[in-house]
């Protein structure tokens, strides 16, 4: 292959935009909104290129369906091509490709890419061939080619790239220098310095094995110039494939074309071939947007965080130790988010207190509300303000309205609770009869005691007072209290007998 593989994190720096609009940033890795490149949307399509195995992953997945930071590697490039102002975006397919185009348009939508199927692999230059037709009404304009493999690409390096291509009306090509060539494609020039052509190593002299620039095998050149050089190519080489690097010779011998190199850092092109390098890759992206965050959050610890791509964080936020933010987690202005937390498209209020190890998904919390530490904060939970969960209570399709409290020890699970309630320790909601579920209200200003029972479908009214170790199978009318208690029996001196007896059983003994 022409392109960089080994992945080296080293120096790794973000790509960021503005988000969560006025106030904080949001890092977004190899994507974000539009910028200078797109200023001019219409005139670029892109092909990203996505049908190998990954036969060095030894996965029974399709190495793009592997998952960077909780994205599939080929979203990154396709992503990345959108932000661009790209239109359309082509992404050629193969191994597996029904899985594949599934977990891609689930992410992005039906119809925002159009599938290529490359049914035999016959390299690179015989997928884009496969992809030209897609772009049959795309002509004076400039295509794209990226890689579902390369999440490091930077969108700064394309953003020169397309640009270069768009002034020049060239073929320009990125080009790197890797620690060792081994294995690359090198880049050729003339004694004046211009690229003339990229040789595979399997098919270089030693001089051309010498050479230390490689080809990163990103381009963007001429939608007409792309289609006629991939319908040209041919396999006489000792891979016996279709290289796209044989247009890079063929633009430079055309004075109409020419071509123009980008140089790009070897870490931010180079591909992902096995999961050691996935593992670096995701360090390496990790760093970056930790890094873009902390012009305005405060990280305890930021090699131990995980915070996703599509996160956002308002500023004056305190993330722990071992924090995980995942998917579209949003969290808002002055939060503090302690150590162990891991929280998965949830959406955080303003200064809300999330303490250790609590584990939410789906949920939202108020703006002022304290959870755990060891809450668990299922799919459909809603605190309100100021609301309190604490140490080991479980919600699920849960609404606790203002200022209302469960600390300790409990499972609310299809309930609705209004403001200003106290839950004591031990209430469990019975939603589930091993058949259906049913719902649970709790009006305003109810007080529920420790070791509740309340069994679903039932309504504690405004108010109410349920006294501790009741079970509720009825409606409770506002105001009332309601217990189920037996009565209680106490036997005069019984401890006192049962001291003697064993006594006197190991002084005989």
């Amino acid at each position: 292959m022409a392109r960089a593989k080994p992945v080296d994190n080293r120096g790794a720096v973000p790509d960021i935009k503005d988000s969560m609009a006025r106030t904080q940033r949001k890092a977004k890795p190899g994507g974000g909104g539009r910028g200078r490149a797109a200023e001019r949307a219409g005139d670029l399509a892109a092909i990203v290129l996505a049908a190998g195995q990954g036969t060095r992953m030894r996965s029974a997945r399709a190495k793009v369906l592997h998952e960077l930071l909780g994205r599939p590697l080929g979203l990154y490039p396709i992503e990345l091509a959108r932000a661009l102002g790209a239109d359309p975006v082509v992404v050629v397919l193969g191994h597996q490709r029904e899985a594949v185009e599934g977990a891609l348009l689930a992410r992005l939508g039906v119809g925002a890419v159009t599938v290529v199927e490359q049914t035999q692999q016959r390299g690179t230059g015989h997928a884009v061939r496969l992809a030209m037709p897609a772009l049959s009404g795309f002509r004076g304009k400039l295509v794209l080619v990226l890689y579902g493999d390369v999440p490091l690409l930077r969108r700064e390096t394309l953003e020169e790239l397309v640009g270069t291509a768009r002034r020049y009306g060239c073929l320009a090509v990125v080009t790197t220098t890797p620690p060792d060539p081994t294995g690359y494609g090198r880049i050729v020039r003339d004694q004046r310095g211009h690229v003339t052509g990229v040789v595979e190593e399997k098919d270089a002299s030693p001089e051309e094995r010498a050479i230390t620039e490689v080809n990163a095998g990103i381009y963007c050149g001429p939608a007409d110039f792309f289609r006629r050089a991939t319908a040209g190519l041919g396999a006489r080489n000792a891979q016996g494939e279709y290289y796209l690097t044989d247009i890079v010779a063929r633009a430079a011998a055309d004075a109409e074309i020419g071509v123009t190199a980008i140089d790009a850092d070897f870490r931010d092109v180079a591909g992902i071939n096995d999961r050691r390098q996935l593992a670096e890759a995701e360090a390496a992206m990790r760093a970056r947007i930790n890094q873009a965050f902390m012009a305005h959050v405060t990280f305890r610890d930021p090699a131990s965080a995980v915070v996703e791509p599509d996160v956002e964080i308002g500023v004056d936020v305190e993330l722990g130790r071992n924090v995980a933010l995942r998917g579209r987690t949003r969290i808002g202005h002055g939060a503090r988010i302690g150590d162990g937390v891991i929280l998965t498209d949830v959406e955080v209020g303003a200064g809300a207190e999330i303490r250790p190890y609590t584990v939410g998904t789906e949920a939202v919390i108020g703006a002022g509300a304290r959870v755990g530490p060891f809450a668990h904060l299922r799919p459909g939970t809603r605190l309100g303000p100021d609301t309190h969960v604490g140490n080991f209570v479980e919600t699920k399709q849960t609404t606790l309205g203002r200022g209302s409290k469960a600390n300790h020890l409990s499972y609310l699970g299809d309930a609705t609770i209004g403001e200003r309630v106290n839950v004591g320790a031990g209430t469990i909601t019975c939603n589930y009869n091993g058949y259906e579920k049913f719902r649970t209200f709790i009006e305003d200003g109810a007080f529920i005691g420790s070791d509740t029972q309340l069994v679903a479908p039932v309504r504690v009214g405004k108010g109410a007072v349920v006294g501790a170790g009741t079970t509720v199978t009825r409606d409770v009318a506002p105001g009332a209290l309601a217990l189920t208690r037996v009565p209680q029996i106490e036997k005069r001196g019984y401890a006192r007998k049962v001291a003697k007896k064993y006594a006197d059983k190991r002084k005989s003994g």
